[in-house]
This record gives structure tokens, C-alpha cells and sequence, in this order.
């Protein structure tokens, strides 16, 4: 069980990469960018034909990062340039990205069980168990790109790419380019889920064409579940940093409990069912949460009329 629990834990950290780069799209500029289930595979194919090809496994991470960046230009070119929704903008990018990863790898799947990765490094080098060296390696990768992250919304341009989600039209009125803001966003959200998608291809030792599948639904899930953790902090976790730690920390629990329930017995096959029930309930608690507080307040400013 513990083992169990400490992959899902090393997981959630990598995978908490990926929903940084949802974070950026879905909270920040307002998009469900449904570019994240191709560009998350694109990672993983580009990274795993580099790996077996004999390239540097942390080169092999860098490109997959620039993949999913380039999956992410397409998506804001269409998006940007024809006003194509954001929406069907992300599926026809996702669309033809499943192409593209079978033309990359020349096949469905392609294992690494004999190629040298980071995390197989990093184990060698510590005598480490693979799900310790895993959990490693993904903290030290979140902590540097929270960091980032949170450096870079602070500066003109970042402050900027924040305001077109709060309100395009100010933004625009102040002559700022929302187009140009959009299309950073989704290079950057998309390069993170391209950088977490060749990750999780070396940790888990193959790619395959269908390992982004549900990848938007665990980011928004990882999301309002670190969202309903930042509430029931006390205090309140509110600030931007936070938030973002949060994000992690959410993708962290969302497959703990995956963990758990498969430890209970459950089929794998239900799977994407217990992804949609943890989804629904991840968004249903804080609108309930949220309502029995209202509540609350009527009842006590009822009494203390009285």
C-alpha cells in the first residue's frame, strides 16, 4: 500500500507540471485549452524517439518542452489570427496532433525499458527506489517553475498577459496587443504540459499515443481540488504563489485517491468514471461550501435582529 502511495505521490508531482501549464490557460486567461491532451502526447512521443535514439535525456525533456510549445503557437495562431474559438481552436489542434505523435513515433507505443532516463540517473546516483527519485526530480522541476512562473507574472508583460483574462476590453483600451498576450499564454501553458508529458514518458518508461487522454479534465480536477485545499487552509491561501502551489498540490491528492481506490478494489476500467465523479464533486463542494456559509450568515443576522 505505502509503495502505491508513494508512486501516486510521484505522479501527481509530475503531472502537477502539466496543470501548472492548465493553470495558466484556465484561470488566468479564462480558456479551456483542450490543446493539453495532444501536446501532453506530443511530449511524450518526441521525448521517447530521442531517448531511444541515444539523446541526452534532459535534452530529450527540453524538446518536448519546445514541442508542445509549437502545439500551443498552432493553437493560438488559429485562435488569434482567424478568431477561431478557443475551444475549437484547441480540438483541431488536438485532432491533428494525434496524427503527428504516430508519425513521430512510427507506431503506437514506444518503450524505454533499456534507455537511460533521468529518473534511472538519479537512481543509480542515490540507490534511490524509482518512485523516491521520481519525487524528487519533480520537486526540484515544480519548485523552479513556480518560481518562474511567479517571477514572470510579475513583470509588464506577465501583469499584461493576466489582465486580458480579468478584462480584455480595458486591456485592449490601454493598448496592449491581446492577441500577442494570448498566444504567449498558450505557448507557455502548452510548453509545461509538453515538459510534464516527457517526464511522465521517462518515468514511466514508454510513450504511448493515448497517455494524454483525460489530461484537461486531471488539470481542472488537480485545480479546484487545490482551490478547496487553499479554503480550508487556515488563513486562506489567496496569494498568487499559493495558487499555484496549490495546483500541485491538487494534482498530488487527485491520484492519491486514485491510488486508494484502486488499493480498494476497484476495477481500472472505471477509471475514467471515478476521474468525471472527482471532477463533479471537486466542483460541486466549494458552490456548496459557499452556499451553507450564506446561509449561515442569514441565520445569525436573522437572530441578532431579533
Amino acid at each position: 500500500m505505502s509503495g502505491a502511495l508513494l508512486g501516486a505521490v510521484s505522479q501527481g508531482i509530475l503531472w502537477g507540471i502539466m496543470v501548472l501549464g492548465v493553470y495558466i490557460t484556465y484561470k488566468l486567461l479564462d480558456i479551456a485549452d483542450l490543446t493539453v491532451d495532444g501536446s501532453f502526447a506530443l511530449g511524450g512521443s518526441v521525448c521517447a524517439v530521442l531517448v531511444v535514439a541515444g539523446v541526452d535525456p534532459l535534452i530529450a525533456v527540453v524538446a518536448a518542452m519546445l514541442a508542445g510549445m509549437l502545439a500551443g503557437a498552432v493553437t493560438g495562431f488559429l485562435h488569434t489570427v482567424f478568431e477561431i474559438p478557443a475551444i475549437l481552436a484547441g480540438i483541431l489542434t488536438q485532432i491533428a496532433l494525434w496524427s503527428v505523435n504516430l508519425r513521430i513515433m512510427g507506431k503506437s507505443n514506444t518503450p524505454l525499458l533499456q534507455s537511460d532516463t533521468i529518473f534511472s540517473r538519479m537512481t543509480e546516483l542515490t540507490g534511490l527506489s524509482s518512485a523516491t527519485a521520481s519525487i524528487i526530480v519533480g520537486v526540484i522541476v515544480a519548485v523552479a517553475i513556480i518560481a518562474a512562473l511567479y517571477w514572470f507574472f510579475g513583470t509588464e508583460i506577465g501583469s499584461a498577459l493576466r489582465a486580458t483574462g480579468n478584462n480584455e476590453h480595458m486591456i485592449r483600451a490601454l493598448g496592449v496587443s491581446t492577441a500577442k498576450t494570448k498566444m504567449i499564454a498558450l505557448m507557455l501553458s502548452n510548453a509545461l504540459v509538453g515538459l510534464s508529458g516527457g517526464l511522465i514518458c521517462q518515468s514511466q518508461k514508454y510513450a504511448d499515443i493515448g497517455m494524454g487522454t483525460g489530461a484537461i479534465v486531471i488539470g481542472l480536477a488537480a485545480i479546484v481540488i487545490g482551490e478547496v485545499l487553499g479554503r480550508l487552509t487556515p488563513g486562506k491561501l489567496t496569494g498568487f504563489k499559493s495558487r499555484l502551489v496549490s495546483a500541485v498540490a491538487g494534482s498530488v491528492v487527485y491520484f492519491l485517491i486514485r491510488a486508494i481506490v484502486l488499493q480498494m478494489g476497484m476495477d481500472a476500467n472505471d477509471m475514467k468514471l471515478l476521474s468525471a465523479v472527482i471532477v463533479a464533486l471537486a466542483l460541486c463542494v466549494p458552490v456548496v461550501w459557499e452556499k451553507f456559509k450564506l446561509r449561515a450568515s442569514y441565520s445569525k443576522g436573522g437572530e441578532a435582529d431579533a
